[in-house]
């Protein structure tokens, strides 16, 4: 990628991973762009503004882990804010069946606005804490993923929990990836999940993606997860 990323070489990306997106869809991630920063004026949805930055920053960096492992059946994700990586990546594979669990009320509003607008069918939007969610609905998600919500030790405890057994926790980190999973790796075992890959991409100003792919391996342990104060105080 050259240093500057503009929006069209999103298309180019994605195309040279051999996915060719329809004109509705390319509309649809038009739209969503325009509803982002016109909703961004009434409340605190994103710090990135430029329409090429959204395009590589939100957009394709929701959907760069799809690129290294095939995404299929019902896909949580925990603590979308704006609807990433979960809503970029039903835009590029419809067949996903999404639920959205995020705290901030507000936040919901414009998730049920935005797919109301895009006409995205199968994507539940849940107003809740992760840790009270996972209470009710253990071990039923194929992929439980999380975005740049908390370090990974937390992370980890708010969603492998709702991870079926076989199904996959994927974790998108930034440049301090590797000391995040020194830190977690016990966690990750304890929880139920083992590494089964990580990805490693650059974006054009040359920072630094890892997509962490974890495989539930067994149940989690009912204990799990704890109370969002004792999570944070005492990590695992």
């Amino acid at each position: 990628m050259s240093n500057t990323f503009h929006k069209e070489d999103f298309f180019h990306v994605v195309k040279s991973y051999g996915i060719t997106l329809q004109d509705t869809q390319l509309q649809q991630f038009a739209m969503y762009a325009a509803m982002l920063l016109e909703w961004n004026q009434k409340m605190n949805l994103t710090a990135i503004t430029d329409m090429d930055e959204i395009y590589e920053k939100h957009f394709l960096d929701s959907i760069l882990p799809s690129f290294d492992v095939k995404l299929k059946g019902t896909f949580c994700d925990v603590g979308a804010g704006a609807g990433f990586p979960s809503i970029p990546l039903k835009i590029v594979y419809p067949d996903l069946e999404i639920t959205i669990v995020e705290t901030l009320g507000k936040r919901i509003t414009f998730l049920e606005a935005l797919c109301h607008q895009l006409k995205l069918n199968n994507v539940h939007c849940v107003h809740a804490r992760a840790e009270d969610y996972a209470k009710e609905h253990r071990e039923s998600f194929d992929i439980v993923s999380a975005r740049a919500v908390a370090n990974l030790t937390m992370l980890s405890e708010l969603c492998i929990p709702l991870v079926k057994v076989g199904g996959m926790f994927l974790a998108l980190k930034g440049a301090n990836a590797q000391e995040e999973y020194a830190l977690a790796e016990k966690a990750i075992r304890l929880l139920g999940c083992e590494e089964k890959r990580r990805d490693e991409k650059v974006l054009s100003d040359g920072s630094k993606r890892v997509n962490f792919v974890f495989e539930k391996v067994k149940k989690t342990p009912l204990k799990y997860p704890r109370a969002f104060a004792q999570i944070k105080k005492n990590p695992l």
